[in-house]
């Protein structure tokens, strides 16, 4: 049985905040805004987990009511999530996704993104794709006050 998920997440950029997205900490002025460390595309890829099995979203595993989630690592959280997905007899066959940005530039880092995605989702980086693009500066990406991310995954059964 296969199952499809998809996830999207936006983060408003701020001052005095790390910019971490898919685990890499990106060298860059402003960081993300949220409770956790506002990782959009690991948030991204979260959601389409959850939604593929039909579980909900991360607001209801890791509320922003919930200081232990006070800048929680999402790479720890999607560790969380990928236990449920085998829980449920899933495994993960291919991870899909994009992210928006204007500034900065995201070709650097995606290589190093992969790797930590595909370890933490315990499958091969070769069935990991993640793309960057910018939204021509048009709307709240374009005018840089923020960040986007979207995922799509298709899950397997494994028994």
């Amino acid at each position: 049985m296969y199952r499809t998920g998809i996830g999207f997440d936006v983060h408003a950029l701020a001052e005095d905040r790390l910019l971490i997205i898919g685990g890499v900490h990106i060298p860059h002025q402003k960081g993300l805004l949220g409770h956790s460390d506002a990782d959009v595309l690991v948030h991204a890829v979260m959601d389409a987990f959850l939604g593929a099995l039909a579980l909900g979203d991360i607001g209801q595993y890791f509320p922003d009511t919930d200081e232990k989630f006070k800048d929680a690592n999402s790479m720890e959280l999607l560790r969380h999530v990928q236990c449920l997905v085998e829980e449920k007899g899933f495994i993960c066959t291919n991870l899909d996704s994009i992210i928006m940005a204007e500034k900065p530039k995201m070709a650097p880092h995606l290589m190093e993104m992969r790797t930590n995605l595909a370890s933490a989702l315990k499958i091969k980086m070769e069935q990991v794709s993640i793309k960057a693009t910018t939204t021509e500066r048009l709307g709240l990406i374009g005018r840089e006050e923020g960040i986007a991310a979207q995922a799509i995954v298709l899950l397997n059964s494994i028994t």
